[in-house]
């Protein structure tokens, strides 16, 4: 096994590979691929490529499928469990017929029928990383996160964290139980975490911070040339940051960061991954391909300097506009 360095998530004890694997596109959700078809064999490949570079840090959800990506982890971790470090998120609510509700669900008795199912479905005892996948409006975050405590104590998840949350959630939360980790979308084409304190909030009270998306949807891998790119149910299609007027705004930057690219003798998508790695978190690109994965774990050993770092900072300053990063109805279940 080749050896990525490890980094500390957060200050309450887990240690992960410097760049993990978002999983979601494994799977669809609901009928929609995510990021194109999936095949079960050539994703199966990747998590043990993954693992073979020393990428052990998987990130999953019970919502992706729903269900299913967690199943399909299970098969790909199977006789190996304890060499992978597993997050799962819970709340967008999954009814006993498997299917999705579309509420968002924190309450305490939920998260006990959360954690079990996942539990099952992973075909493990214990979950590393369990996170809140969003904020549940009815429910008070203090009552979600201690019924997460107790999931703590009593073994069946290791570390707790939160999804797409505000400063002041983050405070409310910690003071309950010591969060590990926050995740949310960041790149150099989304940096709201930045631009409302989020990221000073997580330093001050040491909890790790989990950048999915660091490649901007893919946008930023240069693939993506025309809005026309997707097929009818690849999500993205829906997303503004890939339509009209904006998606050609957005294509010039990525232009941009290309010629970086191509100086330093790397692909854009390792730049954008470095570059969040070098901000000193933690980024989980997706992918479904061998090759990919390989492209992303090498991006841990890739050194940005301070003029190269200035340099993509000027491409696309902090406040520029690329286009909401969800559509309307799925930007209100932030919690901004």
């Amino acid at each position: 096994m080749s050896s990525i360095k490890k980094v500390k998530l957060g200050s309450q004890g887990l240690e992960v590979a410097a760049i993990g694997l978002g999983c979601m596109g494994m799977t669809q959700i609901a009928g929609n691929d995510i990021y194109g078809k999936a095949d079960e064999t050539e994703s199966i490949a990747t998590i043990h490529r993954s693992l073979e570079l020393g990428g052990s840090f998987l990130d999953t959800a019970d919502l992706y499928g729903p269900l299913q990506n967690e199943r399909l982890i299970a098969k790909a971790i199977s006789g190996n469990r304890n060499s992978y470090t597993i997050a799962t998120k819970f709340g967008y609510e999954i009814d006993d017929n498997e299917q999705m509700t579309w509420r968002i669900n924190g309450k305490p008795d939920y998260v006990r029928k959360a954690v079990e199912r996942s539990l099952k479905n992973l075909n493990t005892d214990y979950i590393d990383l369990y996170y809140l996948h969003r904020l549940d409006p009815d429910t008070n975050i203090e009552d979600t996160v201690g019924a997460m405590a107790d999931l703590v104590k009593e073994g069946k998840v290791g570390y707790i964290g939160l999804s797409e949350v505000s400063s002041a959630t983050i405070q409310k939360a910690h003071a309950v139980h010591p969060l590990t980790a926050v995740q949310t979308e960041y790149s150099l084409f989304e940096r709201t975490a930045e631009e409302a304190g989020i990221l000073d909030t997580l330093t001050q009270l040491g909890i790790g911070f989990v950048a999915y998306s660091p490649l901007g949807r893919g946008f930023i891998s240069g693939d993506i040339q025309t809005p026309d790119h997707f097929a009818d149910n690849d999500f993205r299609k829906h997303i503004p940051r890939f339509q009209g007027e904006q998606f050609y705004k957005n294509i010039d930057m990525v232009n941009e960061i290309k010629k970086l690219a191509d100086k330093k003798g790397i692909s854009s998508s390792q730049l954008a991954i470095a570059w969040v790695v070098a901000k000193g978190h933690l980024p989980i690109p997706g992918t479904k391909r061998v090759k990919y994965v390989e492209q992303n774990i090498a991006a841990a050993n890739i050194v940005l300097t301070q003029a190269e770092m200035e340099h993509l900072e000027q491409i696309i300053p902090l406040g520029t506009q690329t286009g909401a990063r969800y559509d309307e109805v799925n930007m209100k279940g932030i919690d901004q």
